[in-house]
């Protein structure tokens, strides 16, 4: 594939530019003298530039428009230019074609970084420390799986998912998993464990503070009444006999 639709003196090469552009660029390829030609090449180039008037970056904006500028001359014009001419074969060369990303994944509504922590578990020895990665697995695979499937999603299903996961490496009782509600991404043991224990006087203490805004802004109410009903019976006009 190349980038180079016509050729100089039978067509637009770069229609973006137009056809006058094009009968100008072929016009200074017939120029003998190189001053002129540079000089022509030059002002062909702010021409250009007057037709894309939204570019930001001027530099790579000037690089782009000399390059438009040999490629509407097939490479044949010979200026002097700050900017070199590029290379036909880079420009018509085809992109490199980008490989999908296959990770083979079993589950992908689990992610391949829930892999990467079973196969981490996997290597630790058998005690607690094992039993707590495991059931932290446990619940993010859970939680993962209630993203895909909004339906509610047993125990047994994760423990089977994970047992698959990890080629029957990692086990974990599932009736302790249900009884203790391991899996649960809110409430269960191990998620109040992790929850401080001055949460109850942390609610004591917003409560007492509810009760005190509200008595307080009762008082106030009820002073306000009274003094607005006082006033009421200073101003109250008398009635005539």
């Amino acid at each position: 594939m190349t980038l180079i639709t016509g050729e100089p003196g039978t067509g637009i090469v770069l229609k973006e530019y137009g056809k006058n552009i094009q009968k100008i660029v072929d016009w200074i390829l017939k120029v003998e003298d190189r001053d002129q030609r540079t000089k022509y090449a030059n002002t062909c180039v702010e021409l250009m530039r007057q037709l894309n008037p939204g570019a930001r970056d001027l530099d790579e904006q000037t690089t782009k428009l000399w390059d438009h500028l040999f490629i509407m001359s097939n490479f044949k014009l010979d200026v002097d230019t700050p900017h070199p001419m590029p290379d036909i074969a880079v420009l018509g060369k085809k992109p490199e074609r980008v490989p999908y990303n296959h990770n083979n994944l079993r589950y992908k509504h689990y992610g391949k970084n829930i892999n990467l922590l079973i196969d981490q578990a996997v290597l630790k020895e058998d005690g607690p420390e094992k039993e707590d990665t495991i059931i932290y697995i446990g619940r993010l695979m859970k939680r993962l799986y209630s993203t895909w499937n909004k339906e509610n999603v047993e125990d047994e299903v994760i423990v089977e998912h994970l047992i698959e996961l990890s080629k029957k490496k990692l086990h974990i009782d599932i009736a302790k998993v249900k009884a203790e509600r391991l899996f649960d991404t809110v409430g269960g043991v191990v998620a109040d464990s992790r929850i401080p224990s001055n949460s109850s006087s942390t609610r004591t203490n917003m409560h007492s503070r509810r009760t005190n805004s509200n008595s307080s802004g009762y008082s106030n109410a009820g002073n306000g009444n009274s003094t607005s009903a006082s006033r009421y019976q200073q101003n109250k006009p008398r009635r005539r006999n």
